[in-house]
């Protein structure tokens, strides 16, 4: 079975942070699919600074950036040649700016991995019929693709699409022959999954080996999910909803923890920059994560068919994390064992690991944790005693 690099490197980047920037951003109450007119002259931020936006990313330990480029209401978060409803024709920066352009030297100046999301349906100046959909299509795809070097991953969103006979086989030549190695979300040769809800939670087990039309094919989930309770873009009216750090590390445990990754949404501002609250959030929960991984218990390990044997002194424990070696024969179930009193209790049940599965249990006091899977696998461990 076909496994690429990047996918590997994909599921290494584990933490990304979505940005949902646009027209939108400058009209308040605007809801997927209302058709209501966003008018070109509203589209002014004061300050646009991406810079500002991917130095949070940097500081909170993300490794990546995905930037929404087109949505539904079509407008072009560039100066695209094929349309008239982009920033070329706003009052900001007198129609000379890119946001594309911004976002993508501010990645590269952070060593952020890059990703361009794309809506390939829209509503408004462009009708969806056929080939000439398809070439607006293609055009703009090659734009963001040919424009500006080397963008690691292209999101795309399912949602609208279903009215719409996409030629899928040119698209997918097309975007192919612009970045040979590019990651793919979700759709038509996809390289990563939509876990299958929007709230940041894998499911249990959650395999990287799926069933896509019919073939058994590698494809790592991303658990994507907004910073606030009700809205992708920026809303004056909704601050007092932004995730609390427990709940940002709850969904951490639940995507990350489970195999998957986590792709967390801020809607910068009408300045242009991240609202506070969404920043101080995202970078306390950036240092919470540090905080609990910062210091893993030394251990001895021995295998012995399917058991994995950890010893350590005789102190504290309440994690696990593992890590099997990723080929399509994968771990299904497992349990974590610990020595409070001389016999083994269970801790712990789980089913898939993957890439990492965070385990974690009431804190309890052992010498000794084994790990028994349903199957010998070479699996890495990390002990951890994070005291919360």
């Amino acid at each position: 079975m076909n496994i690429k690099k990047e996918q590997l490197d994909f599921l290494n980047w584990e933490f990304g942070v979505f940005f949902h920037f646009g027209i939108r951003t400058f009209n308040e109450g605007h809801r997927d699919w209302d058709l209501k007119p966003m008018a070109l002259s509203t589209f002014d931020p004061t300050d646009l600074d991406c810079e500002d936006w991917i130095k949070a990313v940097r500081d909170a330990g993300a490794k990546y950036a995905v930037l929404v480029c087109k949505h539904h209401d079509g407008f072009a978060n560039w100066p695209s040649a094929y349309t008239d409803y982009s920033v070329k024709n706003t009052p900001w920066k007198n129609g000379a700016g890119d946001v594309v352009r911004d976002f993508v030297d501010a990645c590269r100046r952070y060593d952020i991995k890059i990703g361009l999301y794309y809506s390939p349906a829209q509503f408004g100046s462009v009708s969806m019929n056929g080939k000439e959909y398809d070439d607006y299509f293609i055009h703009q795809i090659k734009e963001l693709l040919t424009n500006y070097g080397k963008i690691d991953y292209l999101w795309f969103d399912g949602c609208g699409s279903e009215g719409h006979q996409y030629d899928t086989g040119r698209i997918i030549r097309e975007i192919r022959a612009c970045q040979p190695n590019i990651l793919i979300f979700n759709m038509w040769d996809p390289d990563t999954r939509w876990v299958g809800n929007e709230r940041g939670i894998a499911d249990s087990p959650n395999p990287l080996f799926v069933d896509f039309e019919g073939e058994k094919r590698f494809l790592p989930a991303e658990c994507d999910c907004r910073m606030r309770a009700d809205n992708w873009f920026y809303s004056d009216a909704d601050e007092h909803t932004v995730k609390s750090v427990n709940e940002l590390m709850g969904l951490y445990d639940y995507s990350v923890g489970r195999g998957a990754n986590l792709l967390l949404n801020i809607g910068p501002d009408r300045r242009g920059r991240l609202p506070e609250a969404d920043r101080q959030a995202l970078l306390a929960f950036g240092a919470a994560v540090r905080k609990r991984f910062s210091d893993p218990i030394p251990f001895e390990a021995t295998v012995q068919g399917n058991k994995l044997t950890l010893t350590t002194e005789y102190r504290l424990i309440d994690h696990v994390v593992l890590s099997e070696e990723i080929t399509e024969d994968e771990i299904t179930s497992f349990e974590i064992f610990a020595y409070p009193a001389g016999k083994p209790i269970c801790v712990y049940r789980g089913t898939t690991i993957g890439h990492k599965a965070i385990c974690r249990f009431a804190p309890i006091p052992s010498e000794q944790l084994d790990v028994v899977f349903n199957k010998p696998k070479a699996v890495a461990a990390q002990l951890y005693y994070a005291g919360e």
